[in-house]
């Protein structure tokens, strides 16, 4: 993979930068008006189950997710500064209307995992949630699973950060039957041992990446970030088989644009890519991470957890090669 240019300079930039915004999110959870705009809401509240997601053909074989940080939706698509992305957006298929749950980062991370934030509104690293989650749904139905973090130290590590690894955007350690459990915190990796399961043919069956801080735009341009996934996207789309499905997303944008009745995280990107794609299709009803959630734990045969069982929360399926049934 490409080294992006002078990271740790780019990083106090962008962190300064996230600063200001912070305070500015911050005043806009105190009073709308001084919002204005990043406080809109986007189309009806669903009022009606969505049905049960399936792809033509069977379930897919792996189903994989990149989570990438803090962009909005017209700061990555149509930008000059993220072709790789654009290209991707424009072969397979794209929500067009998706938004992120809450604020900051960890909320956004506990909500794709879990299908709430738990009550937690900050990034502590000494917070956890005894509820199961994604994880426990995989284990429970031993569906293979693991989490590829870059520039985790080691698997069970629980330090708040490691180089530029940062616990916050990684939810899995933050369920207590997760961490509390040697064999299963034992599935979240480090991202170098993603290429080696690719090429002996042995990837689990769901698939989670988080990059490190510069990777995923958090501390380093967009530009940055489109040419880590430059190299990481081509061989991961390679091996995931026969229906395989991609989907990459951003954890939360930066205004407080919602939809769905339970998102208020602002307008981000989400990409459903791979073999399971359908191919050119763009969605415009409004949708949220809880959409995703549902996706993948609908693909993968499990129960709808929490918000993406809630009747508000509409389907991606129109981004799928196939149909929906009845739940």
């Amino acid at each position: 993979m490409a080294e992006p240019e002078d990271p740790r300079r780019a990083a106090r930039g962008r962190a300064s930068r996230r600063a200001i915004l912070g305070v500015l999110l911050a005043a806009c959870a105190l009073t709308s008006a001084a919002c204005g705009a990043s406080q809109r809401r986007f189309g009806h509240v669903q009022r009606t189950a969505s049905p049960v997601t399936s792809l033509a053909g069977g379930a897919p074989d792996h189903v994989a997710v990149i989570v990438m940080e803090n962009e909005e939706f017209s700061d990555i698509i149509g930008s000059p500064a993220t072709p790789f992305i654009n290209r991707l957006a424009s072969r397979y298929a794209l929500a067009r209307s998706m938004f992120a749950i809450s604020h900051p980062s960890l909320p956004n991370y506990l909500a794709l995992t879990g299908g709430s934030t738990f009550g937690i509104t900050s990034d502590c690293t000494d917070c956890s949630v005894a509820a199961p989650g994604l994880a426990g749904q995989l284990v429970a139905a031993h569906v293979s699973w693991k989490a590829y973090m870059e520039d985790l130290p080691r698997p069970c590590f629980t330090g708040e950060s490691s180089g530029e690894y940062a616990k916050k955007h990684d939810p899995f350690l933050y369920y207590r039957p997760v961490a509390g459990d040697r064999a299963t915190c034992a599935h979240i990796v480090p991202l170098t041992a993603l290429s080696a399961d690719e090429r002996h043919r042995s990837l689990p069956r769901f698939i989670w990446i988080t990059p490190n801080l510069c990777h995923d735009m958090h501390d380093c341009s967009p530009a940055t970030g489109d040419r880590f996934l430059s190299h990481l996207v081509p061989s991961l789309l390679a091996s995931l088989g026969h229906r395989g499905v991609l989907f990459v997303t951003w954890d939360e944008g930066t205004s407080n644009e919602g939809c769905c009745r339970l998102a208020s995280g602002g307008h981000v990107v989400t990409i459903v890519a791979g073999p399971g794609a359908r191919s050119g299709a763009q969605l415009r009803t409004p949708t949220d991470h809880y959409s995703t959630l549902q996706t993948i734990e609908d693909l993968l045969g499990l129960a709808r957890l929490r918000g993406a069982a809630c009747p508000c929360t509409p389907s991606l399926q129109p981004l799928l090669r196939g149909r929906s049934r009845s739940g």
